[in-house]
């Protein structure tokens, strides 16, 4: 199959696409709020265990298929001809903030291990501060792909 064979598929692999990145998202922005609430609980007792649940159920359940489902759907849209002018300096930005949101995810997924061991590393400072880091890096996304600065032809 080539590249052109993808075309046909666009508005389905888009669509996929967005439809993975804002259950990705959903978990981006609930995993750390997650953290602010279970720091402040007793290591050990039943509410620090009901969040290890509930932590472990999101990243796994969600936030992990959710990623990579985000990943395979970007890859195949940037295969697809004509979506994006390799030209164009835009997509250096997108490609910087979903690495830095993937980053951002091991970063969670890495923490999640540290509480399931009873081990509480940051502040509920810091995870409130760290619950920003998502909606910043989405911001950056959507501009770079709507607005398209350093577009070469103007899209």
């Amino acid at each position: 199959m080539t590249v052109e064979a993808l075309a046909p598929f666009y508005p389905w692999t888009k669509s996929l696409h967005l439809l993975s990145v804002f259950a990705w998202m959903a978990g981006l922005f609930y995993l750390p709020r997650l953290y602010v609430y279970h720091t402040a609980a007793a290591p050990g007792s039943e509410t620090s265990e009901t969040f290890k649940g509930m932590e472990r159920r999101l990243l796994r359940a969600i936030m992990n298929p959710a990623m990579i489902a985000a990943w395979v759907f970007g890859l195949v849209l940037v295969l697809t001809p004509g979506v994006v002018d390799w030209r164009a300096g835009w997509w250096h930005g997108k490609a910087a903030g979903f690495l830095a949101m993937t980053a951002f995810h091991m970063h969670l997924a890495a923490e999640r291990k540290g509480f399931e061991a009873d081990r509480r590393q940051r502040t509920g400072r810091y995870w409130r501060v760290a619950n920003e880091a998502p909606t910043l890096l989405l911001a950056l996304i959507v501009v770079m792909v709507i607005v398209k600065p350093w577009a070469s032809s103007g899209g």
